[in-house]
């Protein structure tokens, strides 16, 4: 009689709660409040030159694409080899999602992890000259999933001020001592800089040096053999992140560290497999020991599915691409310099850049998107970058040279960077 007792005062109390919810003044509307701070945040970016609007995309992404309606030369894209509509890789993601299907059915180590899979990172190990490779679902989580994981609270982070964003927050969301004010950051290459801080911070157990390898707002590449000599001369750990040198730099495009033949003195290195190999994601390049803790303690890669099967076989092949056809690698160096050699001559500043990423200066955020407009209006899509991606004042339009491009297409934008320079003053 008591269970039924207390089993009705339960369905009561329930019951009376689903009413009260039930018969509550409802509303259409969203929070006024929230959306009114939104509003207010979203006119402050206007008013500042900062608002930034997605093109659609219309075509695959090559050199001259269609994007909102209008054919344009794309100088935006970083398929750098032109790998993402290349014809065999596109043949081996067919065949994937018939042998496959669509997606790995779970998380990596619960059960996501295909055979498909295991060959990638095997071939990724192989080219890059490590021990092993773990494949992340992108670049960014890469970061996100290896800085916090090889780092503790006895621990310090040097990084250049320059980083990428990705960099950045993965450094904020690991237990290491990482501030500004307190000199963990050295300015942009400053080797001087650097060894200050490594002097200054031998009593923490471990110093970590984090750098891009090539600087994706700059275009100019790290010194790495100057950092790696002196990470060896004090016993600090070094993190390359090589977004933009793979498949750039290095032979056959491996990176960096084989640009300056360092294979075996990089400990960590991150690459990207959604840049110059065309497809998507990220790994993390290093020794057997370094993955297997990844695999344990790298919250991106525990808790996210693994990538559709289709991915690991279509970057399988663009691996084969890039070991067999220098091709690709060899326009996309030819166009580069072609870019260059132009832009100076017409006396943009490309700001020292080394590599196929080429800001042309601007400095005022306002001019930078105005310039962007009218490089729109002639046919060329290339993006304003500005605050918060680079300092206040330092706005650029970058320009992304690619073996996708013709040397019509790219006659083409720089008659139209002339005009717009001509037109806006």
């Amino acid at each position: 009689m008591l269970r039924v007792y207390l089993k009705g005062i339960l369905l009561s109390t329930h019951c009376d709660k689903f009413n009260s919810i039930k018969n509550a003044p409802q509303s259409d509307e969203m929070n006024t409040d929230f959306q009114s701070w939104l509003g207010g945040q979203i006119q402050t970016l206007k008013d500042q030159n900062l608002y930034k609007v997605p093109r659609i995309l219309e075509t695959p992404a090559g050199g001259r694409v269609r994007m909102n309606g209008k054919e344009v030369v794309n100088l935006s894209s970083n398929n750098y080899l032109g790998l993402a509509n290349h014809p065999k890789v596109r043949q081996a993601a067919l065949e994937a999602v018939e042998k496959w299907g669509v997606g790995a059915g779970a998380v990596r180590w619960i059960g996501g992890t295909m055979s498909v899979h295991q060959e990638l990172e095997e071939r990724l190990a192989k080219f890059k000259h490590t021990e092993a490779v773990l494949v992340f679902t992108g670049g960014f989580t890469a970061n996100a999933g290896a800085i916090p994981a090889v780092v503790t609270n006895n621990d310090v982070i040097i990084s250049d001020e320059l980083n990428h964003a990705s960099i950045i927050d993965g450094v904020r969301l690991g237990a290491a001592k990482y501030k500004k004010s307190d000199g963990y950051v050295y300015p942009h290459k400053d080797m001087e800089a650097l060894e200050k801080i490594l002097k200054d911070t031998q009593s923490f157990e471990k110093r970590v040096i984090i750098t891009d390898g090539v600087f994706s707002m700059d275009g100019d590449i790290a010194p790495l053999p100057d950092i790696v000599n002196l990470a060896e001369q004090y016993n600090a750990v070094v993190y390359v992140d090589d977004a933009h040198a793979s498949g750039v730099l290095g032979e056959k495009g491996a990176g960096s560290t084989s640009h300056f033949g360092l294979y075996g003195r990089v400990d960590i290195q991150l690459g990207t497999l959604s840049k110059a190999l065309g497809v998507m994601g990220g790994y993390i390049a290093g020794s057997a020991a370094l993955k297997d803790w990844l695999i344990n303690r790298g919250r991106p890669y525990l808790f996210s599915t693994g990538h559709p099967p289709v991915v690991a076989a279509a970057l399988i092949a663009s691996l084969d691409v890039m070991e067999n056809d220098p091709e690709p690698m060899q326009r996309l160096w030819d166009n580069t310099k072609w870019w260059k050699a132009q832009l100076a001559e017409a006396g943009f500043d490309t700001m020292g850049s080394e590599t196929p990423i080429t800001p042309v200066y601007v400095g005022d955020e306002g001019k930078a998107q105005a310039m962007e407009k009218a490089l729109w209006d002639e046919g060329v899509y290339a993006l304003a970058i500005v605050y918060p991606t680079v300092a206040r004042g330092k706005a650029r339009i970058r320009t992304m040279p690619s073996a996708a491009h013709t040397k019509e297409d790219l006659q083409f934008a720089l008659e139209a960077f002339k005009r717009v320079r001509d037109k806006l003053k």
